[in-house]
């Protein structure tokens, strides 16, 4: 699963979740790849690669000299697409484990 992804898509679904969740707010400013990279103890080009990825599929926007921004609609488009990654990729998996290990329901939701 997410063992085998390279640093800067691992870097990119820790982003995409401090947006989801509102640590980056639609409209505010994302931290710089230097800082960025300090904070999270990454490379600065895994965080430059990892914003890039973010730009191309137009989450955030550029401006020059003054730095990058999440677009509105952002947290939403992001929701929708890493829940139908999480039920393509991850669910299946998942679920074959659990059933692997005769967890039940009821187990998984009182989390023993």
């Amino acid at each position: 699963m997410t063992q085998n992804r390279p640093v800067y898509l691992k870097l990119r679904d820790q982003i995409a979740a401090s947006i989801i969740e509102g640590q980056y707010a639609e409209g505010a400013m994302l931290p710089s790849v230097r800082a960025l990279a300090a904070e999270r103890g990454a490379n600065p080009l895994t965080v430059a690669k990892a914003y890039q990825q973010f730009q191309s599929d137009g989450l955030v926007e550029v401006q020059r000299g003054v730095g990058m921004y999440v677009v509105a609609g952002a947290a939403e488009r992001l929701r929708v697409t890493e829940r139908e990654q999480f039920l393509k990729e991850e669910w299946p998996e998942l679920r074959e484990r659990i059933g692997r290990l005769g967890i039940s329901p009821s187990e998984l939701l009182q989390g023993v």
